[in-house]
């Protein structure tokens, strides 16, 4: 692929992590490019979409496809087809079910994916884990998922039952959004950030110094660097906000902003 090396720099400069998607996908398309009718990649972070379709934009031949098991999952499995390729995809996205005895109520996200990584298996064999009082749900790669059900047995010390179910059988979280209207001097991402998540401008700052945000699932550059409609800043421990859209300037030439705030 002639565009390979540009790609690549334009993807290292958002990170290590960034780059190995971008190497690990160009890879994948490239094996369409040269004759299968389709190729899956391996569970990666939401990233990896921006990723995917910029590489089937310089490339032409393929088409870029993203599933992690429901529309608003956020690790997903990237695919790439060949261009003239109309069948079907499979790619390889198991369901299992996780309980637990109901007392063990203090059991959270945290927990069920270090028992996960305890076992010596990789990430990117994992898609979302979906939260449900005394148990939850697992996406996994359909390769995975006989070895887990074998070898998954408890959370933080807890026993679990772990079973395979259809993936039409799937519990998407439901999603609550706040909205916000604020009016900001510019689109700077401390100043949207500020009023999105209701905190001084200050502590944004610190926020984006910490390596605590991120806009579009990438770490955010700076507190100076430019936001727009349909972006995406989420701050860690605090939620994240959408900047749903802008809705116009003030007389003081303030930008008006439709935000939506989720925790």
């Amino acid at each position: 692929m002639k565009d390979r090396e540009k790609i690549l720099r334009y993807f290292a400069a958002s990170g290590d992590e960034a780059k190995d998607m971008a190497i690990r996908l160009l890879d994948i398309a490239d094996s369409v490019d040269r004759g299968r009718p389709f190729a899956v990649g391996p569970f990666m972070a939401p990233f990896s979409r921006q990723i995917g379709q910029t590489i089937a934009a310089h490339m032409k031949t393929v088409v870029a496809k993203s599933f992690g098991g429901y529309h608003e999952a956020e690790r997903v499995k990237i695919g790439f087809t060949r261009s003239d390729y109309d069948g079907p995809v499979d790619f390889g996205v198991s369901l299992l079910s996780v309980t637990w005895d109901g007392r063990y109520c203090l059991i959270g996200h945290r927990d069920v994916l270090g028992s996960l990584m305890g076992l010596g298996i990789d990430r990117s064999v994992l898609g979302d884990i979906l939260m449900q009082g005394a148990g939850c749900q697992v996406v996994v790669d359909s390769t995975m998922k006989d070895w887990l059900m074998d070898n998954f047995h408890k959370v933080a010390m807890v026993p679990v039952k772990v079973e395979e179910i259809p993936l039409s059988e799937i519990q998407p979280p439901k999603q609550t959004a706040k909205e916000v209207r604020a009016t900001v001097a510019s689109l700077r991402l401390d100043a949207v950030g500020a009023a999105g998540f209701g905190i001084s401008r200050s502590k944004m700052v610190q926020a984006v110094e910490d390596e605590r945000t991120e806009v579009n699932w990438q770490l955010a550059k700076s507190p100076s660097q430019t936001v727009k409609a349909g972006d995406i800043i989420s701050i860690r421990g605090r939620g994240r906000i959408e900047i749903v859209e802008e809705t116009g300037m003030s007389r003081k030439g303030r930008t008006g902003l439709l935000i939506h705030r989720f925790k």
